[in-house]
């Protein structure tokens, strides 16, 4: 081989030995790249909408988890059947929609759209039990349609519900209770992302989620044979914004977040 082509064979291995080494940083650096997670996105402000018109003299409509309800302006000849379900310890003190606080030990229902105040005739299809309830709150909100009354605990323990928490009903409005005018829309609401028996644990929670949500705090609450800590974040002053804002948290990983009343 003459000293030409040694020389020419040593710039090509140089080449390729330089090639193999832009490679292998460039494999390195794109490595590096997708492995580091990206930013969780902030959470973007709710989005507001206009509610749908009602006509004139009708029950103005409100929203809740994503979906407009239409109240009905009155009970007259009101019968339905579906599911009961019941609400107690954890609404317990706080304000429904009527404005009056919530006695779980009362004889109340949540019903979505007959009128607050209506009094109504609820039978469990099951055991034939029955027993009268005042509307005064909103619900149930949940994703079974079949679900049509949230009893309250001393109505649901008279017809059985409670151990089972749900059960077929008969639901007969027989009356109307007089009250004064209810806002739907007001109120301090914040939202529930977590539940924990250990303080440390909420404790951590609350101060990873507060930089992200703001309000981030803890509410103790007291089953009788364990305290529980609720991680809650966000604030809203109308059901409409914390309607939209709970969408917002599902979305950024918070399948079972829920608004609650402050």
């Amino acid at each position: 081989m003459t000293s030409a082509q040694l020389k020419n064979r040593c710039r090509l291995l140089v080449g390729v030995a330089a090639v193999a080494m832009l490679l292998a940083v460039l494999h390195g650096c794109a490595a590096r790249t997708h492995s580091t997670p990206p930013a969780s996105a902030p959470l973007p402000p709710p989005r507001t909408e206009a509610p749908p018109e009602s006509a004139p003299g009708q029950p103005r409509p409100y929203k809740a988890l994503g979906k407009w309800y239409q109240p009905i302006p009155d009970a007259n000849g009101f019968r339905q059947q579906g599911l009961a379900s019941w609400y107690g310890p954890d609404f317990h003190g706080k304000r429904a929609s009527s404005g009056e606080i919530y006695d779980m030990h009362a004889m109340t229902a949540a019903h979505r759209t007959l009128p607050i105040g209506t009094l109504v005739r609820v039978r469990q299809l099951e055991n034939n039990r029955t027993v009268e309830v005042r509307i005064n709150d909103r619900g149930p909100f949940v994703r079974e349609r079949e679900r049509i009354i949230d009893l309250s605990y001393a109505a649901a323990r008279q017809l059985g519900v409670v151990g089972p928490g749900t059960a077929p009903v008969e639901v007969v409005a027989v009356g109307a209770a007089p009250g004064s005018p209810v806002d739907l829309y007001s109120g301090n609401f914040t939202f529930q992302v977590g539940s924990f028996a250990s303080r440390e644990n909420a404790e951590r929670l609350r101060a990873e989620l507060n930089p992200r949500f703001g309000n981030a705090h803890i509410v103790a609450f007291d089953r009788g044979d364990r305290v529980f800590y609720r991680v809650r974040v966000g604030k809203c002053i109308s059901l409409e914004e914390a309607s939209a804002y709970e969408v917002q948290l599902m979305r950024n990983g918070f399948p079972d977040a829920f608004a609650v009343a402050e």
